[in-house]
């Protein structure tokens, strides 16, 4: 079976990551790059020995790939997303899918119309401590997440809810089978125009619950996620993909004594894994693991929880003119 060819469109920070990573799996060709910077994409395209291109329709028409990359500011998604599917393209967009959920929808749609695989940026779901800890959490009826990290000015058109705390709301969406009945948000703007600091608490249907906390002003760097169930409290750490398990165990003779576990198992780059999926997906004719009604289901989160912080903020600003 002939290579996937693939290229990436947007060559920034993380899209420099997308285009080594294709030329390291097996399956995958990697055409060429596109940035609106084209001393950028030169930069990127040389060393990996391919085309740099400034603009997304000559790229498309010079090299025809079979996917792409989508890694561009979330404002611009939509239509790119939407001209490679057009030109029968399968198509991974970084999250948030896009910046708006109608937008999701019609996305939805199209892919479905061209028959393409339209796949979502969660890189989360790939970490191996997350796979890892889904084979074995079965029922939690408590999730509480921290990301939080010191600020850097290269996220400038989004806050931390699409930023950052979309990613948690993705696990904890896929980990909570029930249905969500209710948010509660609130946030607040520090260094930037957006939300720089954001707590969500999300309840389920079956009882369940969710908080979630996420800060880009923050001294230190955090990405944890702490699972409650009946038998067990199980700590995950995105970074070092590591597992702590603290179980109850009554012995024989009654007594309850703490146990304390740190499963083993292989660490992988979640990136590559994911990029992988991708190419599987293709290769395969196979629906990805976090397909666009995943994306658009946390972007309506978000979206919902944006709502409430900016309601907020209006409700503040009255009470203190009225002073």
């Amino acid at each position: 079976m002939e290579a996937v060819r693939v290229g990436v469109v947007g060559v920034g920070h993380l899209g420099m990551h997308h285009a080594r990573v294709y030329t390291e799996i097996l399956g995958a060709q990697l055409v060429g790059v596109v940035d609106i910077n084209d001393e950028r994409a030169h930069t990127i395209a040389e060393p990996l020995g391919v085309s740099a291109y400034n603009d997304f329709e000559t790229f498309l028409k010079d090299t025809r790939p079979d996917a792409v990359s989508i890694v561009v500011p979330t404002s611009m998604h939509y239509e790119i997303a939407k001209k490679a599917m057009e030109h029968g393209v399968h198509v991974l967009v970084e999250k948030p899918v896009t910046t708006s959920v109608d937008e999701a929808e019609r996305l939805l749609h199209l892919a479905v119309e061209k028959d393409v695989i339209l796949q979502v940026g969660h890189i989360e779901r790939f970490n191996s401590a997350v796979e890892h800890a889904r084979e074995f959490i079965k029922d939690p009826y408590f999730i509480q997440t921290h990301r939080m990290g010191p600020f850097s000015p290269r996220i400038s058109d989004v806050g931390v809810v699409l930023d950052l705390m979309i990613h948690d709301v993705d696990i904890i969406l896929s980990m909570i089978n029930s249905d969500l009945v209710s948010i509660s948000a609130i946030g607040k703007c520090i260094r930037t125009d957006h939300e720089d600091i954001a707590s969500v608490q999300m309840r389920f249907a079956n009882g369940a619950m969710a908080q979630i906390l996420v800060s880009r002003v923050s001294e230190k760097r955090l990405r944890q996620m702490e699972i409650t169930e009946a038998e067990r409290f199980v700590t995950v750490n995105y970074e070092t993909q590591d597992i702590t398990v603290q179980r109850c165990v009554r012995q024989s003779g009654g007594n309850i004594v703490e146990v304390m576990e740190h499963p083993v198992f292989p660490k992988t780059e979640p990136l590559k894994m994911e990029l992988q999926h991708f190419i599987s997906c293709i290769r395969d004719g196979l629906q990805p693991m976090v397909g666009i009604k995943d994306g658009k289901r946390a972007l309506e989160v978000c979206v919902a929880a944006l709502r409430q912080i900016h309601e907020e903020k209006k409700q503040n600003y009255s009470l203190l003119s009225a002073i």
